[in-house]
């Protein structure tokens, strides 16, 4: 089992320091420290234990360390920055391990920008050395790339012309998208084995500056300075501390204060239930700081993270996620208020902003979501959310044999703008799409608990059975999910669940879900006579030279 739950102590492969405003994550990877046997981490490659440790990383500069405007993002090897995936282990993992595996990498890159963009922690790539491939896909997150000037270190994405796949960590579409690389420009540098440095990787926009190897540390250390000068998190507050999260894992299920994952190997599915908090949470960010990690906005977020790689990663088969929600709605509803009224708090920005990139999460994930609205249900506000996130929800119209409460779901003022999809829009904006009535519909509602009838003329669910044909229309519906082609729902998934504007994130992940997930299983790339099977051996890969 892969555990995703790590600690800086136990790093194998990074260094973090702080120095006032000013955070250094040095990657330093061991060679030996792979996360399992077969293959050596040479030249500060990497494989998922690497990007574990740099995911809780990154999380901790949010929470831990308000003071950190910028963070440096450099290797603590010389004359090499990171040589990127590490191919040996590509070449022995599974398909879905691959392709789970970019998706990761990915959404910690994601998580980065996320942090440039909205947390005042701007990110500089100090590249020491040769980067390539994942290597150079890590500093395309940055806000800043610089280069050391030693005639020798370069920048390259080299997967198209030695593995026959593609930089599938989101490297093609941030060259152009992001850096504004032009598109010819990037045809010859994605094609090119040892890459480009010097005065080239500036002009071609690459990167943003070289620096001569005397005056890097200085040069660097100068630049961060006026990174962190412009952020707007509070100097001279103490962090939170992320403990260690506890959990109980078993064979048919696992276990956590606000989530529990029950699993039904027989139908391939699990059922999610998360709970609302038990008692109110507090107001004033003073205490909300006092409580730390065990505060339930954040609580949930670290569990229902934990909960989602693990699923992920852990239990690939179960391909089915029935969600349910539990607990007393007012006491969700009391959450969001509290995140709404203390929005301008660092700490209380950070939880929102978790909230956002855990529900992003489950978007992306490739596996079916149905949600089921009961008696005793909370989907109110940021849990209503997990409601929205499904492909498909039933709520009881009725009342069942021994529980006389109405089935009921409520918004709040936080599912108006604080957890944007990865198109940029909510989710109530993505289902109601350029349909401004119905929208407007549903935010007069806001506050009011809504029953089944309403909620499906509203369009909140899809389906309202009553109590008659409710257990049949669920069992049916779980039935007939368990019996498509997961390959065929993996792909009608990921083009249903984003309509509206492209943007680097829907871009990425429908590359991933679509070409990346092609490739890694063509021959020419995975075959026997395969690039990816056949690198580092002397040997030619053999191509079938049919265009597809």
């Amino acid at each position: 089992m892969i555990d995703f739950r790590t600690h800086p102590d136990r790093y194998k492969h990074w260094k973090l320091s702080t120095d006032g405003p000013v955070g250094t994550l040095a990657m330093d990877v061991k060679e030996d420290g792979g996360l399992k046997p077969g293959y050596d981490l040479k030249l500060n490659s990497y494989d998922l234990g690497v990007d574990i440790e740099l995911y809780d990383a990154t999380q901790r500069l949010r929470f831990e360390h308000p003071e950190v405007g910028a963070v440096v993002l450099t290797s603590g090897k010389d004359n090499v920055f990171c040589a990127g995936a590490n191919i040996r282990m590509l070449g022995l993992s599974a398909h879905a391990e691959k392709v789970n595996f970019c998706k990761f990498t990915n959404e910690t890159r994601n998580g980065i920008e996320d942090a440039s963009k909205f947390s005042g922690q701007s990110y500089i790539c100090a590249i020491n050395g040769t980067a390539a491939g994942g290597g150079y896909e890590l500093a395309l997150a940055a806000d800043h790339i610089m280069l050391v000037d030693d005639n020798a270190s370069a920048v390259s994405l080299p997967e198209v012309p030695l593995l026959a796949v593609l930089p599938g960590t989101g490297g093609l579409t941030r060259v152009v998208d992001k850096r504004k690389v032009r598109r010819d420009h990037a045809d010859f540098f994605c094609t090119l084995t040892e890459g480009i440095k010097g005065n080239r990787a500036v002009n071609w926009k690459l990167v943003d500056e070289i620096v001569p190897k005397s005056k890097m540390a200085d040069t660097v250390a100068e630049r961060a300075k006026e990174f962190a000068a412009r952020t707007d998190r509070p100097a001279g507050v103490k962090g939170i501390t992320l403990t260690e999260l506890d959990r109980t894992v078993g064979d048919d299920g696992v276990e956590y204060e606000h989530v529990a994952l029950a699993f039904d190997r027989a139908s391939n599915t699990v059922n999610i239930t998360v709970r609302a908090p038990g008692a109110p949470v507090p107001t004033s960010p003073a205490d909300i700081h006092a409580q730390g990690d065990k505060f339930w906005p954040l609580a949930l977020a670290r569990q229902l993270d934990d909960a989602i790689l693990h699923l992920r990663t852990n239990e690939q088969a179960l391909g089915l996620w029935v969600v349910r929600t539990e607990g007393d709605p007012d006491l969700v509803a009391q959450a969001d208020k509290v995140l709404a009224d203390n929005a301008g708090d660092w700490l209380v920005r950070e939880v929102t902003l978790y909230l956002k990139r855990v529900l992003k999460r489950i978007d992306v994930t490739s596996r079916s979501v149905i949600a089921l609205v009961e008696p005793g249900s909370c989907f109110t506000g940021t849990l209503a959310e997990l409601l929205f996130t499904a492909d498909r929800s039933f709520m009881l119209d009725g009342v069942l044999e021994g529980d006389n409460r109405p089935a009921a779901l409520r918004l709040t003022a936080m599912n108006f703008g604080a957890y944007p999809m990865c198109n940029d829009l909510t989710r109530l904006e993505t289902r109601f799409l350029d349909d401004e009535d119905s929208l407007k519909a549903v935010r007069n509602k806001t506050g009011a608990d809504i029953e089944a009838r309403e909620a499906e003329a509203l369009g909140l669910v899809t389906f309202a059975p009553d109590d008659i044909d409710w257990e049949d229309e669920v069992r049916i519906a779980i039935e007939e999910r368990a019996s498509l082609s997961p390959d065929a729902l993996t792909g009608m998934e990921a083009s249903l669940r984003f309509a509206g504007p492209e943007t680097l994130e829907t871009k990425i992940f429908g590359r991933l879900s679509a070409w990346q997930n092609w490739i890694f299983q063509r021959p020419n790339a995975v075959g026997e006579d395969g690039a990816l099977k056949l690198f580092g051996t002397g040997k030619r890969a053999k191509f079938d030279e049919n265009r597809v």
